[in-house]
């Protein structure tokens, strides 16, 4: 009996010591795999939404720079590859026998003609790649064409100047696009607690427009900078080599409205030595890792546009669907209205880097001085871009009107005087006027973009609007290559009256937003997954059950264009600020 008693008494200890070391079992496994005493919710969220903006910012401020990286190679190489095939005691030295004026003109025509198709494959090329590999691509075919001036010979020069002009409109769009969606990127992620607190409810259409201000205003800052730093290979290499104006000039008798054509009479010889080519190499090597460097920055700097399955859906809606879109966007009369802005916007940049710069700058001050005339133009572009931060607090419709109320009292100077040959004493005013060029062309251009970015904020289009934009402006770039050959005065005149046209328009426009004018836009058809090779889930499926059924209630629709609802979205019944 003892021993049963004893044994009673041993189970009984036992088995509160079992409790309590199962007990402390589970409070050493809740303080292992349990939240840290220290650890806050909200404040880890912060930090991690706080690295997310920092990454965005890194993102805006890379592609700008590879944007300004990019244009400074191309506008420098090509302004200081012309200058030196011009001369004709360079072209008999060192290439006789290749006929190198041929093809020059051969390289101009490929990049100011071939990006005239350029609206058919843009948006495809866009959407096949993805717009960060569509502006790396881009940025390397213009390092094609530097690397094609080490051996300069036809079958070097003119496809690489084709090449260039294909990705024209393909490297400008990824561009607008990539900056427009940094900006609703960033404006999500400084409103992520409102997103999870209003989940449900329809965000306000100008939520993020004070963002799209602000990234387009960084990154033409820093774009209109490429014009200073292209003008560094004729400063510190070729200005060394050049004869001075009462040489070069010597037979021109007609500077600016008097002028006909690109600077007649200019001599055809302007070097006064030959530069070597070890000299010769040694810059181009300089400019070739340049270039390198702008695809390094946009590779290892730049972060993808989009989350994976977003460039999925967008890609799944169909290649011919992506090959009409831009087309049946054309018939927004937002759009349509907007084309004379985006003509003129083509005009007015070219006709500073060749009209105004060759017929008034270099005819009054010579070819040593033509460089410091595009620079006053890109620095004074650069600084007044920040101008566009006015569109916080005014309408958006002031620095459009602003920047073409610039342009026109200056092209109507322009049309109006007609400077002397070899007088520098002409000089200030001509750096006046294009540095006020600048400050047009700064209102101008950010003004646009910015506008795009309001108006058209979905998305799935944006791509497309960038595309149409930047394509009507390569359209004018090229109107502006055919006529060089005419009077300075039917220049000016056209440029005067498509400016006049494009205020109006624009004007018009705005007053048909303000009245709540209803929309034509395309529908954007919903994506189609193939179910081969993944399995793709719709957001709110099931595992089961949800492949091949999201797109029935699409199927019974018309897939042309939208009437109703989401179909005719009322993008922007803002008003005019």
């Amino acid at each position: 009996m003892e021993k049963d008693i004893n044994g009673c008494q041993d189970g009984a200890k036992t088995e509160p010591s079992t409790r309590l070391g199962t007990e402390g079992t589970e409070t050493q496994l809740d303080d292992f795999v349990g939240p840290h005493p220290d650890y806050n919710e909200e404040e880890e969220e912060q930090k991690y939404f706080r690295r997310k903006r920092l990454g965005v910012i890194k993102n805006v401020v890379a592609a700008s720079l590879a944007g300004t990286l990019t244009y400074s190679v191309y506008l420098g190489l090509l302004q200081m590859q012309l200058i030196l095939h011009y001369d004709e005691t360079y072209r008999e030295v060192k290439y006789s026998n290749i006929r190198l004026e041929d093809i020059d003109r051969k390289v101009l025509m490929g990049i100011n003609v071939t990006p005239v198709a350029a609206l058919l494959y843009t948006p495809i090329l866009i959407r096949f790649f993805g717009t960060k590999w569509a502006m790396f691509l881009a940025i390397g075919i213009y390092a094609l064409f530097v690397s094609s001036n080490y051996w300069e010979r036809y079958y070097t020069l003119v496809p690489s100047a084709v090449a260039i002009g294909m990705v024209i409109v393909p490297l400008w769009a990824s561009m607008g696009t990539y900056i427009m969606r940094m900006a609703q990127k960033y404006h999500e992620y400084i409103n992520y607690k409102e997103e999870q607190e209003k989940e449900k409810q329809q965000a306000p259409r100008d939520a993020c427009n004070a963002y799209i201000i602000v990234f387009q205003t960084i990154f033409y800052s820093c774009f209109h900078l490429s014009f200073v730093c292209a003008q560094m290979p004729m400063v510190f290499f070729l200005n060394n080599y050049l004869y001075q104006l009462n040489h070069t000039l010597f037979a021109v008798r007609h500077c600016g409205t008097l002028s006909h054509g690109t600077l007649p009479g200019f001599n055809k010889t302007v070097l006064q030595s030959l530069p070597r080519s070890v000299n010769l190499i040694i810059v181009e090597s300089a400019l070739m890792a340049a270039a390198f460097l702008a695809m390094l920055v946009v590779l290892v700097l730049c972060g993808a546009a989009y989350r994976p399955m977003e460039e999925i859906d967008m890609r799944s809606i169909g290649w011919g669907n992506i090959f009409q879109l831009p087309f049946k966007h054309m018939r927004d009369y937002r759009l349509r209205h907007l084309f004379p802005l985006f003509i003129y916007s083509g005009f007015e940049v070219l006709f500073v880097c060749t009209g105004f710069s060759l017929n008034y700058g270099v005819c009054a001050l010579g070819l040593e001085r033509l460089a410091y005339l595009l620079m006053a133009y890109g620095f004074s572009a650069s600084v007044c871009s920040s101008l566009a931060l006015c569109m916080l607090r005014l309408r958006r419709h002031i620095p459009l009107l602003a920047g073409a109320l610039i342009h026109t009292v200056l092209l109507v100077t322009l049309f109006c005087w007609a400077p002397e040959p070899r007088y520098l004493a002409q000089a200030p005013l001509l750096y006046s006027i294009a540095a006020l060029w600048g400050t047009g062309s700064a209102l101008n251009k950010t003004g646009i973009s910015i506008l795009l970015g309001m108006l058209y904020k979905k998305k799935e289009r944006q791509d497309f609007i960038f595309t149409i934009y930047h394509w009507w402006q390569a359209l004018a770039i090229f109107a502006v290559y055919l006529w060089s050959g005419l009077p300075m005065k039917a220049k000016l005149s056209i440029m005067l009256l498509t400016l006049v046209v494009a205020v109006g328009t624009y004007l018009w426009m705005e007053r048909k937003v303000a009245w709540n004018m209803e929309v034509r836009l395309p529908r954007i058809p919903r994506p189609r997954h193939k179910t081969r090779g993944y399995r793709y889930l719709e957001d709110n499926s099931d595992e089961t059950g949800s492949d091949g059924d999201g797109d029935k209630e699409d199927d019974d629709r018309h897939p042309t264009e939208a009437t109703r609802e989401d179909e005719l979205p009322k993008e922007d019944g803002e008003l005019l600020g």
